[in-house]
């Protein structure tokens, strides 16, 4: 099945891919296996939410640590954050703690490094 045979995968991909490239701490740009793995997540029928929460999570145990060597290395592909897209299938994040980590994380980024 081509991808126009399937807008909601393509929608997923979209979703997903436009908000990878705006996590902080990653190079901003797609490349052909982020694209493919977002297809594979889609296939899976792993939600959107369960993307953006994986997103959320890595984002805040790599930014509200004591870094004593500066900012954690720049992530460069959507597989890192496979793993916790897995952590997080048999227990999601319910909204109390998605708000909680959301503002945990807008602090750590604001933060003077």
């Amino acid at each position: 099945m081509s991808s126009s045979e399937d807008p909601a995968a393509d929608v997923f991909v979209r979703r997903v891919l436009d908000a990878y490239r705006h996590i902080p701490g990653t190079t901003g740009h797609i490349r052909p296996t982020d694209r493919r793995l977002a297809r594979e997540l889609h296939a899976r029928g792993v939600s959107v939410q369960t993307v953006d929460d994986a997103f959320l999570l890595a984002s805040v145990r790599r930014f509200a640590r004591p870094l004593p060597s500066g900012p954690p290395a720049t992530v460069r592909s959507l597989a890192y954050f496979l793993p916790l897209v897995e952590e997080l299938l048999p227990t999601p994040i319910d909204d109390g703690y998605r708000r909680y980590l959301a503002s945990v994380l807008q602090r750590s980024i604001s933060r003077p490094r």
